[in-house]
């Protein structure tokens, strides 16, 4: 069955698996893009018009934005990656020296939400929750480790190996009411799931990309700063862009302009406003449930083969559309590169230690998909 959607991405060599690493960009979006770089260079390329037309992107990709998460306009900084956007606040994020700060760690987490936490851990006291084998913690836990000393608590709202989300509205919480920072890593949800709401989260910070479940272009980061958490951050870049010099003094510019130094990828603004707005067109809520649908279906056919482990909550309301798996006395490494010569293409990743398979469908693949998956791993 056609998922309704494929006719926009009509890539129809391979059956593509793998959204939670990057997705298929809609052919409007790569329109998009190519049709900015005309009428830039037509424009000028620097020239007033085609400074405004550029203003009038970054302004529409940003309005975007913030129907996506629920924020203002002006509290969307656009970087290049997930990555970015931790390390402003893993580098910039400026605490008390006796401060400490708090994690999910362990190889259970994405390094990107990971690695910039242990290099602040040399500055300040990195203390990890306790999780158990589904990568879980309990709220005692979050209780017990938190004081008064706590300067952030950073976590992913969904993880990047078995698609479990984590409650992050109840920990928002209980860390506003606590005055503690909270930093959310949603690469795994914005785009994904249809209710991603910083204000239902409370969140300080928050940071995803445009290439996974935005269906965006690739050098495509967003950067979510609270208002009113701006000046807790140092700037990493600085730059005309992002500060002036008053009095022999360097002052930041007000936001999203104080963490912009040097940013020039419009074209990617272009593909990015394309993606969000044709995403935004179809209803966050349309795109869940069908990706639920999906994950389910697969989920399903796997189980019937019998030698499968799936990974991951069974709960639908609790995971993403990522189908996390093993089969027995098959190597996951070998399994993805035997599908990947039959033009369909999954992942390899781990839980802790653990090898497992990948598959991540979004809202364009359709059913009839996931059953040729399903037949070629057979086959395998």
């Amino acid at each position: 069955m056609n998922s309704g959607y494929s006719q926009d991405f009509p890539y129809k060599q391979r059956i593509y698996l793998n959204n939670a690493s990057t997705s298929r960009m809609p052919k409007s979006s790569i329109q998009a893009m190519t049709d900015f770089l005309i009428k830039y260079n037509e424009l000028g390329p620097d020239s007033e018009e085609s400074d405004n037309y550029v203003r009038e992107r970054l302004g529409a990709v940003r309005k975007g934005i913030s129907k996506l998460i629920k924020c203002r306009p002006e509290e969307v900084v656009l970087t290049q990656s997930v990555t970015d956007g931790i390390n402003f606040v893993a580098s910039g994020l400026k605490l008390d020296p006796k401060s400490n700060i708090v994690i999910r760690g362990s190889s259970h987490e994405h390094p990107a939400n990971h690695f910039p936490w242990v290099r602040m851990g040399k500055r300040f006291e990195l203390r990890n929750l306790q999780i158990n084998e589904t990568g879980y913690f309990d709220m005692d836990s979050l209780e017990n480790i938190i004081d008064k000393k706590t300067g952030l608590v950073a976590l992913s709202h969904a993880l990047f190996n078995t698609g479990a989300i984590l409650p992050v509205e109840k920990i928002g919480t209980i860390l506003e009411e606590r005055g503690i920072n909270y930093f959310v890593d949603a690469a795994q949800t914005v785009g994904c799931i249809s209710d991603v709401d910083v204000n239902k989260i409370k969140c300080n910070f928050m940071s995803f990309n445009g290439s996974k479940w935005l269906c965006g272009p690739m050098g495509m980061g967003i950067f979510y700063c609270k208002k009113d958490s701006s000046e807790l951050i140092e700037p990493l870049q600085v730059g005309g862009e992002s500060a002036i010099l008053h009095e022999n003094n360097l002052v930041y510019k007000e936001m999203p302009a104080r963490f912009q130094a040097g940013f020039r990828n419009w074209a990617g603004v272009a593909g990015l406003e394309a993606s969000i707005n044709y995403l935004l067109k179809i209803g966050m809520d349309k795109i869940r449930q069908q990706n639920i649908k999906l994950a389910n279906l697969l989920r399903d056919e796997l189980t019937k083969l019998g030698n499968v482990t799936l990974y991951g909550p069974d709960d639908q309301e609790k995971r993403t559309s990522i189908v996390s798996f093993s089969i027995k006395d098959q190597d996951p490494k070998t399994l993805t590169a035997k599908l990947e010569k039959e033009n369909i293409i999954l992942a390899v990743r781990e839980i802790f230690t653990k090898k497992i398979v990948r598959a991540s469908p979004h809202f364009y693949n359709s059913e009839s998909e996931i059953l040729q998956v399903i037949e070629a791993i057979k086959k395998s």
